[in-house]
């Protein structure tokens, strides 16, 4: 599985966007269920990471997490 490090606050601006566009999808079904969570959960992280006074504000994601986010990047 392969990792990248992205900067925080543009992760954080793409998974807003994302929660965007899945919230106007009239699909309801489980995988879209997962998929929000799974947007949710990075995008919260990401907001904290940027919030983060320390450091250069990044965050780990798996090229699947990647995947589900890059459309709206």
């Amino acid at each position: 599985m392969s990792y990248a490090a992205l900067d925080a606050a543009r992760l954080a601006k793409a998974c807003k966007n994302a929660l965007i566009t899945l919230e106007a999808a009239d699909e309801k079904s489980e995988a879209h269920q997962r998929k929000t969570l799974m947007i949710q959960r990075m995008g919260a992280l990401a907001m904290a990471a940027a919030e983060c006074k320390h450091g250069t504000p990044v965050i780990t994601l798996t090229s699947e997490e990647f995947w589900l986010i890059s459309q709206n990047w």
